[in-house]
């Protein structure tokens, strides 16, 4: 189908739509402007709801426009239905967020990273055990858990990571070597036992929902507190008391998040010891430190984060800027460690992260390590390289003396 008025073009495509038990159709699109004026990058994106009866309002924008609206068939048409616009459509990139992923006309994702998964299994290097774990099916919710095995049964309860990837919250899994490599590393060296949480990612399930699959993740963990939770792992050996978030990148923009909400909210049982934060993705409207001094990746960081959340206020959003969030000073806990990397543009970030907390009076204790002549994950991309190992004997000494 496709609406028409004066305005100016773009493609409206949708992503699933849902009759529900209302009798209104709940549409996930995204529409993308086609005019040079827009550089190709997604306006917004968003899921509503109408009744059947009725024309359909669309999302007000800055520009009018056109709409093509194209809807996906759950089985592919035969080849002579289809015209040589529609294979046009599906081959035309609309967004390209080389090198994590290209979103396509037609609504197609491709994820140009983090694609590759490996089976949980008994690692012979650390002599780490893991499995996976369903948290919730209806939400494709799940968990990669490892397990020390060089003493096993433990002879006493083990501290627990909950542990967040990055990937600019499109790409990768707790499943893709380098994580699952890195939490063998963590849990063997550290002695802890870690769950690392499988979030839906944008841009077909946009921010917020990664941060509330992993609250709901956090809340699955909590479940084992009296030792009658699903996991006998987390319900025999995981000592409650002492619990710690950690995450890189945009994992590490969630662990924030939840530990502000473990402060506000609470969990039964659930001792939060500490937090680390490797290269955290936190942003900002206002340029600080040395980024003003890279004008040109400034406005990627900024698209970047509207293609993850097409309903964001923007770039000063709490999700992605601490310094707007007033319960900043409600974090729940009172250790907190940031790594940074000297080449990161995000870098300037983590330190003032450092400043926010002191100036919120929230009373724990934040340090931050930089790495030299490093860049953004770098121990993700030469994890066995010395800095990797320095940074990675950082992070377990955190986890060790907190």
């Amino acid at each position: 189908m496709e609406f028409k008025s004066t305005w100016s073009e773009a493609y409206f495509n949708i992503l699933y739509s849902q009759k529900t038990k209302q009798n209104k159709m709940m549409i996930r699109c995204v529409y993308v402007a086609t005019k040079p004026s827009y550089n190709l990058m997604i306006l917004n994106s968003h899921s509503f709801s109408f009744p059947l009866t009725k024309r359909p309002l669309f999302p007000s924008l800055k520009k009018p426009l056109i709409i093509h609206c194209t809807q996906h068939q759950q089985q592919q048409q035969p080849l002579s239905n289809m015209d040589s616009s529609s294979s046009t459509i599906d081959d035309e990139i609309a967004v390209d967020l080389t090198p994590v992923l290209k979103l396509y006309k037609n609504g197609r994702v491709q994820r140009l990273a983090g694609t590759e998964v490996v089976p949980p299994s008994l690692d012979p290097t650390t002599n780490v055990e893991s499995k996976d774990v369903i948290i919730s099916k209806e939400h494709d919710i799940s968990a990669r858990l490892f397990i020390p095995k060089t003493t096993y049964p433990p002879t006493q309860k083990l501290p627990l990571l909950v542990y967040f990837h990055g990937g600019a919250f499109c790409i990768e899994t707790p499943f893709s070597p380098n994580y699952h490599n890195y939490l063998n590393s963590v849990t063997s060296l550290a002695n802890v036992i870690g769950v690392s949480v499988h979030y839906r990612r944008a841009p077909e399930h946009p921010i917020p929902i990664a941060h509330e699959d992993s609250w709901l993740a956090l809340k699955w963990v909590a479940s084992h507190v009296n030792g009658n939770g699903s996991d006998e792992w987390l319900n025999q050996y995981a000592d409650f008391g002492k619990v710690f978030l950690g995450g890189d990148s945009a994992g590490a923009n969630i662990a924030h998040y939840l530990g502000i909400r473990v402060g506000k909210e609470k969990l039964d049982g659930v001792n939060l010891e500490g937090i680390f934060y490797v290269h955290p993705y936190f942003w900002g409207v206002d340029p600080i430190g040395s980024e003003s001094n890279q004008a040109e990746y400034l406005e990627k960081v900024h698209n970047l984060w509207r293609f993850a959340c097409p309903t964001t206020s923007g770039s000063d959003d709490p999700l992605i800027n601490p310094a707007k969030d007033p319960n900043l000073g409600s974090l729940g806990c009172k250790k907190v460690l940031v790594c940074v990397a000297e080449q990161d543009l995000l870098k300037d970030r983590g330190w003032y992260y450092k400043e926010l907390l002191e100036k919120t009076g929230w009373g724990g204790v934040v340090e931050v390590i930089e790495t030299e002549d490093e860049n953004h994950v770098f121990h993700m991309f030469k994890p066995t390289s010395e800095k990797a190992k320095i940074l990675l004997n950082q992070v377990v000494s955190f986890i060790k003396n907190a």
